[in-house]
């Protein structure tokens, strides 16, 4: 009996680190810590590193972000307000409850992205990839929408339009 007990604590142990491990493998943060240090003191990140990085309620308010690689990082409630974020590569982050007001996106990857709850009024969104997006009550008062796949409505949706 004492054997098994053995046995079935090292499965058990085994088993908690298997667990731990594969989140920490798909979503640990490989963001540059110089590009992290650089965005937090001075707002001038172009073409940073910041793939997974954790930037949940940061105030990146008119940071400039062109370039930058954001995939799966964490910016959910971060104030992104007038933020330049064009050619930014934000696939797979979470910008849930975000505030991109008064944003720059242009030729931005945001596919795969969680935008559910996110402020975009007065954004400019311009040849943005949201293919796979989630967006449930996405707020786009004011905001310029060009050659971008969003739609607006029920299931079939209505896909916005530029202006003749």
């Amino acid at each position: 009996m004492k054997k098994r007990t053995k046995k079935l604590g090292i499965g058990v142990v085994l088993g908690l680190l298997a667990t731990v491990a594969v989140p920490f493998s798909a979503t640990g943060s490989a963001a540059e810590p110089e590009d992290l240090k650089t965005l937090r003191e001075t707002g001038l990140c172009g073409g940073c590193d910041l793939y997974g990085a954790d930037l949940a309620g940061a105030d990146l308010s008119d940071s400039h972000l062109i370039g930058a690689d954001l995939r799966g990082a964490n910016l959910r409630n971060a104030d992104l307000s007038h933020a330049n974020l064009e050619g930014a590569d934000l696939a797979g982050a979470d910008l849930s409850g975000a505030n991109l007001t008064g944003a720059y996106l242009s030729q931005a990857d945001m596919s795969e992205a969680n935008l559910d709850q996110a402020n975009l009024s007065a954004t400019t969104l311009y040849e943005v990839d949201v293919y796979g997006a989630q967006m449930d009550n996405v707020t786009l008062t004011g905001a310029s929408v060009f050659e971008t796949g969003i739609g607006v409505g029920g299931e079939e949706g209505v896909e916005l339009q530029d202006r003749p």
